[in-house]
């Protein structure tokens, strides 16, 4: 893609996403330049590429990142509940409990990342720790283990949902725990062939409207047998 680039840090990646149109919001921008990569990203933080985070996992080029953060901007509202599947090193889930903040306090917010790899959990929240442990020790963003495929039952509705492994196909159970009004974006398409980053909207009848965005190539979303 046109706008891949290497950040001098990560202030001057996200000027560059933003001056070549990928990053449309100053609120994403600020988001954004707030959660420093280097704390989730131990290779090439500033690289618009992915990188291994360890266990067979990558975490997003950041371009996907302000992409998923862009479409899903509108539903990121004080007392929002948000779920981030797939959640890795938890960068985006961070940045989705900062631009939340940002538009103001509510008991009620909940920023929820589920990752089915142990490990990962554990290395999501030391990252975040490193980063700012107020995140954490808020109890408005969460960490779990379990299979983001299922969604998560316990904050369900949610208002937006964000899926950072490609499911194979309509991801129904998500749709399911959709709130009316609300929006989720994932990847969906088999592993190695055609995938297509999906919105799914969710009217305020409970209706489903399906909006193909763009190509795209990331793994599998699994479970650890598979």
């Amino acid at each position: 893609m046109a706008w891949r680039s290497v950040g001098a840090n990560n202030e001057d990646l996200i000027r560059q996403l933003k001056d070549h149109g990928v990053i449309a919001s100053d609120a994403v921008a600020q988001a954004m330049k707030e959660t420093d990569r280097k704390h989730y990203s131990p290779r090439n933080p500033y690289m618009d590429a992915p990188q291994p985070i360890g266990g067979g996992v990558t975490i997003s080029a950041p371009h996907m990142h302000a992409f998923a953060l862009e479409y899903l901007r509108d539903h990121l509202k004080p007392g929002a509940h948000i779920l981030d599947v797939g959640s890795g090193s938890g960068y985006l889930t961070a940045c989705f409990y900062r631009y939340i903040k940002a538009k103001g306090v509510d008991a009620e917010t909940r920023i929820v990342g589920i990752e089915h790899q142990a490990e990962l959990v554990r290395l999501s929240k030391a990252n975040l720790n490193t980063d700012d442990r107020s995140m954490l020790d808020s109890g408005q963003l969460i960490i779990v283990e379990g299979d983001g495929r299922k969604g998560y039952p316990p904050n369900a509705p949610y208002n937006a949902i964000h899926v950072g492994a490609a499911a194979p196909d309509t991801p129904t159970e998500l749709i399911n725990q959709l709130a009316n009004g609300g929006r989720l974006i994932v990847p969906v398409g088999p592993d190695g062939g055609s995938q297509y980053m999906q919105q799914y909207d969710k009217d305020a009848d409970g209706k489903v409207q399906m909006t193909r965005l763009m190509g795209v190539m990331y793994v599998p979303l699994t479970d650890l047998r598979s």
